[in-house]
């Protein structure tokens, strides 16, 4: 049962208004009559196919009969009045896997989206039921309706029959359809964005006579920054604020403000709130902090039923620095400087640093959003305005939840192709994590969750705050290195060795230069100077000679990088700093980018930049300089992968997985871990390979088995089982190595004796051959979805901890990655003259993984440890599945 069925879901149109979609019930029956009593004879004939109105009388009584099998209506309302239904019948037996559908529409809600809208939800709950392709019929002069069917972005098949066009919608979700649902949203989220982002009219809340005070910190800056539009102030006893007009009320304003700002106690936010939905604003800025979970539910009730966008509450304000705009609403201490880096930041005191540092640096800001508590505007509807902005370049979020990942995903991961998209990875630790929820209501997420997530999106994730702005610094300035060699230049040797080591620590390469380029480099630098990498220029280089020797070195192939780290010294004429601004005069020109250390420079980082000429990244410390390179490197090469596709796999028995699925939850309510038999029968409805074994319930069985799967050498592993038995290892419940009948015999009593009534059974394998141990599996997080798992497997996982994730769906792309993230990938392509493994039976395994975790969201947990890979293909040792009971996730 989908989430509309269950409880209202909030959902904007393409204008940016905030519908409620909900399945209707017996009591909608008098509005779903009024929807269509109120619509034009026209609208009707194209609806009913006849002028009549008797039609929409059955109509609405057929919506009376919600809850009948086989038939769903779904209702959008807006502000408690039905403006839309969606409604679906499954056909007669035979036909039971498509459904007859209808839709209508108010007449003042036409081409906003609401039908569109409707049927998305309409076709989840369908999928979800079984249904696999909708029916309809429609005139073939109703173009407004064919065209909601057209632009759905599902396969549909058009029949025309005289007057009438036979429509039939196939349900099946691909990526079209997930890229037109991304696009509506995409629309939806920027236009319902624009009241708070580039307001025309805005009202403070909360600004008192007391200075100091947050709501007139607020106003002051709103009216220090210029602000385009009207500005008033609601006190209950004051006339004017800071010389602003004010009112007693929000209800009194002459006009209904496009934004509100709220600073009152916790205590008044609803009340507020409620008030300004009522006076027609459209959005909100709660400056507020400790709503409890009643008033926080009752403020989104309220922004729910108006249609206003909610930032906070708990936050630091909004600025938007368009030149047209010029937006400051913020307690901030200082207005930040106009650029082109959007800011997102659920912590206000990181937003400050993120502020004062971008300007400081000479980026500036487009706009920034406090997040806060994030009960609504979120860094994907940031992710969205900017994207669609015409201003902002980089990316900066810091963000300690998630509230939909999956929707963050292919957002950033669109967005980014476009521009840096940089985060703090914040809540790392198990103390972080509870720091964070403590502080903004946060769901603290799994690290490697996080980490798969942003790998896959191609955001640079940095560990601190400092971090990002070196990134940002380098990615705003320079072009992006295509590789990962770096050459570094030097005027003494002393930074030169730091600097070479620091990009040795990051994962960057400091080659030797080729003897041609040695020998060029030579003659343009003082005598003495040593051109091997490093390059020491020694101390009497000139300003000439050392953009010169850089810019030589910057459009050579030998290198990707040029790194530069210079102290001062009372030789050359010059400061460290009018060095590297000399670098910077022509460096347009330079395809490859060219960072500076200056250890003796005050501040982490800077952009130092002559008078005409590309402005040159300076770092305090070499570890800084080399740790933004090898992010610029990692961007670089997420771009230049290809975008993977998820392959279609054969021999896949979904419906068969869903049933066996289905009747273990039947009989046990809670879920639980599956036994072999169900595990294995499991796996191999995916094509999951597994080594030959048969269950054993007594000793003679176990003989009996162990003569059948005994391989050429005799020889077996008799493995105990019983409920609840998760590590074999450790519970000394595995026999290997056994050679006849009589040891098969001997290691069966041993288990029984040890483990008496709690043993069920055993499991008998053949002795597997030699191969490398590795682990597979699938741990579904309730956030992110499903995190595919693959490392070092056998008795050392654990300790090793040598793994890496990422979240399904797997494209071919994300799999290869995956398979050469741990440590021990050398051991697949054959290290130390070793066998190289069956990597394409690995990759198999990984993407049938995949299918099954997004095929069964009741799967909690998959474990397939060891999986023994050799020359000839990789099977599966011992596996472990747990289900739960789940309902599927609409993306």
């Amino acid at each position: 049962m989908t989430a509309a069925q269950q409880a209202p879901v909030h959902a904007l149109l393409r204008d940016g208004t905030t519908v409620a979609i909900r399945r209707a019930d017996a009591g909608d029956r008098d509005q779903v009559l009024t929807l269509y009593e109120q619509m034009s004879d026209e609208h009707l004939r194209l609806r009913f196919f006849t002028a009549g109105r008797g039609s929409a009388r059955q109509a609405a009584d057929r919506v009376a009969t919600a809850g009948r099998p086989g038939y769903l209506p779904l209702v959008a309302e807006h502000e408690n009045r039905v403006v839309g239904l969606a409604e679906y019948e499954v056909g007669p037996a035979g036909a039971s896997t498509s459904a007859e559908i209808s839709l209508a529409v108010a007449d003042a809600w036409h081409h906003r989206g609401i039908a569109t809208l409707l049927l998305e939800h309409l076709a989840d709950a369908a999928r979800e039921a079984g249904v696999t392709a909708f029916t309809a019929d429609a005139l073939a002069e109703n173009h407004d309706v064919l065209a909601v069917f057209r632009d759905l972005g599902l396969r549909v098949t058009r029949r025309f029959d005289g007057p009438e066009v036979h429509c039939l919608v196939d349900l099946t979700e691909d990526e079209d359809y997930l890229r037109a649902v991304d696009t509506r949203a995409r629309l939806a989220d920027v236009a319902s964005l624009r009241p708070l982002l580039r307001p025309t009219t805005v009202a403070v809340i909360g600004a008192g006579r007391r200075p100091g005070s947050v709501g007139r910190a607020v106003l002051d800056n709103i009216r220090a920054g210029s602000f385009t539009g009207q500005v008033f102030a609601v006190h209950p006893d004051l006339t004017s604020v800071l010389e602003v007009p004010a009112r007693p009320k929000v209800s009194a304003l002459p006009e209904a403000p496009d934004v509100a700002v709220i600073a009152v106690p916790a205590a008044s936010v609803t009340e507020v709130a409620e008030e300004c939905g009522e006076a027609g604003v459209k959005a909100l800025i709660v400056i507020s902090a400790g709503l409890d979970a009643h008033q926080a539910g009752v403020l989104m009730d309220s922004c729910r039923r108006h249609g206003m966008r909610l930032v906070g509450p708990n936050c630091l304000g909004v600025v938007n620095t368009e030149e047209g705009t010029r937006f400051d609403a913020t307690f901030a201490a200082h207005r930040p400087g106009p650029g082109t880096a959007g800011v997102a930041v659920q912590s206000g005191g990181v937003g400050i640093a993120l502020l004062d540092g971008l300007s400081r640096l000479g980026i500036g800001v487009s706009s920034f959003v406090s997040l806060g508590d994030k009960y609504d505007v979120s860094g994907n509807d940031m992710l969205r305005w900017w994207e669609s902005d015409g201003r902002t370049d980089l990316a900066l979020l810091h963000l300690e939840s998630f509230g939909n990942p999956r929707a963050f995903s292919r957002t950033a991961r669109r967005v980014a192709r476009a521009m840096p998209v940089l985060t703090v990875d914040a809540g790392r630790s198990e103390a972080g994590q509870r720091a964070a929820a403590a502080h903004t209501a946060a769901a603290a997420t799994r690290t490697m969750t996080r980490t798969a997530l942003f790998t896959q999106a191609g955001i640079t994730a940095t560990r601190t705050i400092g971090g990002l702005l070196d990134a940002a610094a380098l990615l705003r300035s320079q072009p992006l290195p295509t590789g990962s060699r770096v050459a570094v230049v030097t005027n003494a040797a002393g930074p030169g060795v730091l600097a070479a080591d620091a990009c040795a620590d990051a994962g960057l390469s400091v080659p030797s230069l080729p003897t041609a380029l040695v020998d060029e480099l030579v003659p343009l630098l003082p005598a003495g100077a040593v051109a091997t990498d490093p390059v020491d220029t020694t101390p009497a280089v000139d300003e000439e000679q050392l953009r010169t020797c850089v810019h030589r070195l910057a459009a050579h192939g030998a290198v990707d990088a040029v790194l530069v780290a210079l102290v001062p010294t009372a030789i050359a004429g010059a400061t460290e700093e009018n060095l590297v601004r000399g670098l910077s005069r022509d460096a347009d020109a330079l395809a490859r980018p060219v960072v500076a250390v200056l250890p003796a420079q005050a501040a982490r980082v800077e952009l130092l930049r002559a008078e005409h000429g590309r402005p040159v990244p300076a770092y305090s410390d070499a570890q800084d300089a080399a740790g933004a390179l090898a992010h610029a490197v990692e961007r670089s090469r997420w771009l230049a992968r290809p975008r993977g596709a998820v392959p279609a796999l054969t021999g896949v028995g979904s419906e068969r997985a869903r049933r066996i699925t289905d009747a273990f939850l039947a009989a046990h309510e809670e879920g639980g871990w599956l036994d072999p038999q169900t595990t294995a029968a499991l796996l191999v409805c995916y094509g999951i390979p597994q080594i030959p074994w048969a269950w054993a319930r007594d000793e003679d069985e176990a003989v009996t088995v162990a003569g059948r799967l005994a391989g050429p050498d005799g020889r077996v592993v008799m493995k105990a089982y019983w409920p609840g038995l998760l590590h074999k290892s450790v519970e000394h419940a595995v026999h290997l190595d056994l050679q006849d009948s009589s040891q098969v015999r001997a290691a069966h009593r041993d288990l029984v004796a040890r483990f008496g009534d709690r043993l069920t059974g055993v499991v008998v394998q053949p002795l597997a051959e030699r191969g490398t141990e590795l682990f597979a599996g699938v741990v579904q997080d309730e956030v992110f979805g499903p995190l595919v798992l693959f490392g070092h497997g056998g008795t050392a996982r654990d300790l090793l901890a040598d793994q890496a994730g990422r979240l399904a769906p797997l494209t071919d792309q994300d799999v290869q990655e995956l398979i050469s993230a741990p440590r021990c990938a050398p051991l697949l392509f054959g290290y130390a003259g070793g066998v190289m493994a069956d990597v394409e039976a690995l990759e198999q395994l990984l993407h049938r993984l995949s299918r099954m975790a997004c095929d069964l969201p009741q799967l909690a947990e998959a474990d397939l440890n060891p999986v023994l890979a050799g020359p000839t293909g990789v099977r599966a040792l011992d596996a472990r599945v747990r289900l739960v009971p789940r309902r599927a996730h609409d993306p």
